[in-house]
């Protein structure tokens, strides 16, 4: 009997021959979204791309439904989980000793699966993940997304494993809870595994499109480093960089991941919009270097099916805002799993699923995505103005955030070795960039900071070369910030700075220090310890700072976010400027303008915004001529006063429907809409003067209204999942 994956390749090959393209004559991927389901109007978004999930008997047929209604098509599948039964088998055949396995012998499985467990990334598997791409790459899809390689602190003990463990430390297996060391010799094993698995894949997939006269790119989703240190799982994260065959990410970042709690004052509390601005920054961080693509997530709803639609909706706004505070980043994925959001049903009332009180999306909420989704597709602005506090202030992440997440002494469970520093920043309205560690390595990676914070307590660094690239930054004029006590254990583990465990007492920050000439007194050094301690001394063009505190307790003391925000002041101030603190945040890009107002700030004054904006979030987009946000509140804004001044005659300022093709005349102005079925395209539209003719074509019932004031026209009428081509003449 013939494979089912060689008939299903043999299928997408004779598509391939109608559909496979050159990459370098691909149409615009701005913005996607992922779907398992099969095409369907209530699903039709109108993005650029649909990635389609999972290969199996049916993918084909839904490659060939969403090509057919104009999509650039993708493929995604999971890299450390999916539906694999054909691989793993059932019942007593089902190979254990490949998932994932902790302490107890618990199989770490996918949600609430029973047979989609989390994967040890063994040879045999990496072969087999390869043969479940090959029909995609057959298909010619535009790019393979190979999403989550997780890999669980708290796991470690599968015979895989400690075959792995035994292959690449020469040694015996040891349990990762058996002392710090096992624990980070553990998490670097299962951070290498998962760098060597995408590279083995993704390296077929580029030898296999070539051998066809294609290009795809190849990308990771993949949560934050941030998140997926606070939540004990281990992942290549920025060491992705290191692949010639590696085009990108998508950050997944979403509601799930930003309400996760932090510490801060000493009040622990989710703070949705801060923790999501960290992890996109983090995102960006690690790509800005190298010049990879990244698309930013964000989630209309998520994956806990029991909070309500206004709850969903508060959190979207979170990230929506956050994600679009770093302007270097224009492509999106508008959502995952659009059949959730549009078919899905959700409680009315928060955490109330036991009394089966349920409803689909409201009305307003779905325009309201839908408009939001159209203005992403035009994020790609150059004219961009920040009016934050000061910026140039970086916090260092490492990958090695999460090595150090389990048993027997795992940092701290809130991650506030990072928060400690980062979320003062936040929350004085400086726009904190996270550096990545290990891309310091890479040219101007440093060249947008002024002041660097920078802790060894919860991370380590895996190269010595990292502290070169960091005094010769400081020497060429930056200012460093140290945090730390050396307390963490972690210090004492088998790595370089302590000569492979042979000079335990050596701290991870002991060779940084020599090399920016600080002394422990009884050394010879530009300088002592204790002068460090005490103020910022000077060292090249630059200064250094440090102060021995952890600060997880920084965050956990109420005056622990003063105590940062200070020791930034004071390094500012050395580098001959003042540093500028405030309660809210903002970017224009181009005409939109992106503001937050922030709680647990300076003050609670509210932010005004004068001018003529549409508000994006509003479904019916309405004209407001001032706006005003108070503590807590966002605004994704359209500025009809900017439109105005850069020469804009007539445009699509805002809908409930994906725009395209907008092409102005003498006296009329055309565009086609397309949206999902059975919902609203609520337009604003800019004219030059009132309108005198409109159709829709095909005909469509249409209500509007013309605003003098703003000289814009309000056109609304229904969805259909088909193109509607609108005239207007004046």
């Amino acid at each position: 009997m013939l494979n089912p994956l060689c008939l299903l390749a043999v299928l997408v090959a004779v598509m391939a021959i109608s559909f496979a393209a050159p990459a370098q004559n691909a149409p615009q991927d701005f913005t996607c979204f992922q779907t398992g389901s099969d095409y369907g109007p209530e699903i039709d978004i109108g993005s650029d791309v649909a990635v389609v999930y999972g290969v199996n008997a049916s993918f084909p047929d839904r490659v060939a439904l969403w090509r057919e209604k104009g999509y650039v098509v993708s493929m995604m599948t999971g890299i450390a989980w999916g539906g694999y039964d054909d691989y793993y088998g059932s019942g007593d055949a089902f190979r254990r000793d490949e998932v994932q396995t902790d302490k107890t012998g618990k199989l770490w499985m996918h949600g609430n699966s029973t047979t989609v467990g989390y994967n040890v990334p063994t040879p045999s598997y990496v072969e087999y993940i390869k043969r479940v791409v090959d029909p995609a790459i057959d298909a010619g899809v535009r790019a393979i997304y190979l999403e989550e390689p997780e890999y669980w602190a708290v796991t470690g003990w599968s015979e895989a494993f400690k075959a792995e463990w035994q292959r690449a430390y020469n040694e015996p297996w040891q349990a990762p809870d058996s002392s710090p060391d096992a624990q980070y010799r553990a998490s670097k094993l299962k951070y290498e595994l998962y760098f060597n698995a995408l590279k083995e894949v993704f390296e077929h997939v580029k030898r296999r499109a070539a051998d066809k006269g294609i290009e795809i790119e190849c990308h990771v989703p993949t949560h934050s480093l941030i998140n997926y240190a606070q939540w004990r799982i281990v992942s290549p994260e920025s060491h992705l960089m290191d692949l010639d065959a590696m085009d990108g990410y998508v950050a997944q970042v979403w509601t799930g991941t930003a309400r996760s709690a932090n510490v801060y004052g000493g009040k622990m509390k989710e703070r949705t919009f801060e923790t999501a601005f960290l992890e996109y920054g983090q995102a960006l961080g690690m790509v800005r270097p190298t010049g990879r693509k990244v698309w930013f997530l964000a989630d209309p709803v998520e994956d806990n099916p029991d909070r309500s639609w206004n709850d969903y909706k508060r959190n979207y706004e979170c990230t929506v805002i956050a994600s679009l505070m770093w302007p270097e980043v224009h492509h999106f994925e508008v959502m995952p799993w659009p059949s959730r959001i549009f078919r899905g049903t959700y409680p009315r009332v928060d955490l109330d699923s036991a009394s089966g009180d349920r409803e689909g999306i409201p009305a307003d909420y779905a325009t309201q995505i839908l408009t939001v989704i159209n203005a992403l597709n035009e994020m790609d602005q150059a004219d961009v103005r920040y009016e934050t506090g000061s910026r140039g202030v970086g916090v260092v992440v490492s990958d090695t955030l999460m090595f150090q997440r389990a048993d027997p002494e795992p940092s701290d469970a809130h991650l506030s070795s990072f928060y400690g520093l980062a979320l003062p920043l936040v929350k004085h309205g400086v726009p904190v960039e996270i550096v990545q560690l290990e891309n310091t390595l890479q040219p101007r990676c440093l060249e947008s900071c002024k002041i660097l914070l920078l802790t060894y307590e919860g991370q380590k660094p895996l190269k010595p070369a990292y502290h070169e690239a960091l005094a010769e930054w400081v020497r060429a004029g930056g200012g460093l910030i140290y945090v730390g006590d050396g307390s963490d254990p972690y210090h004492r583990v088998r790595e370089w700075w302590t000569d492979d465990g042979n000079d335990p007492e050596t701290k991870a920050y002991d060779d940084l220090f020599e090399r920016l000439g600080v002394a422990d007194g009884q050394s010879t050094g530009c300088f002592s310890l204790t002068d460090a301690c005490e103020v910022p001394v000077k060292v090249g063009n630059g200064y250094v700072r440090i102060l021995q505190e952890r600060p997880r307790d920084l965050a956990r003391a109420q005056d622990g976010p003063a105590t940062v925000i200070g020791l930034v002041a004071e390094m500012f101030e050395c580098l001959g400027e003042k540093l500028t603190t405030q309660n809210h945040l903002v970017v224009r890009r181009g005409p939109f303008v992106v503001a937050s107002v922030l709680d647990e700030s300076v003050s609670d004054a509210p932010l005004r915004l004068d001018g003529a904006f549409v508000n994006l979030f509003e479904s019916g987009v309405p004209v407001r001529q001032a706006v005003a946000l108070g503590p807590g509140e966002r605004a994704l804004l359209y500025d009809i006063d900017y439109a105005r001044r850069n020469g804009v005659r007539a445009k699509v300022v805002a809908a409930g429907a994906r725009v395209r093709d907008e092409r102005v005349e003498e006296r009329s102005f055309h565009f086609v809409t397309r949206g999902p079925k059975a919902t609203t395209a609520n337009l604003r539209v800019l004219l030059p003067e009132a309108p005198e003719r409109m159709s829709l074509s095909p005909e469509t019932p249409l209500q509007s209204a013309w605003d003098a004031e703003s000289g814009t026209l309000l056109m609304s009428f229904g969805n259909s999942a088909q193109d509607v081509a609108v005239d207007i003449e004046w």
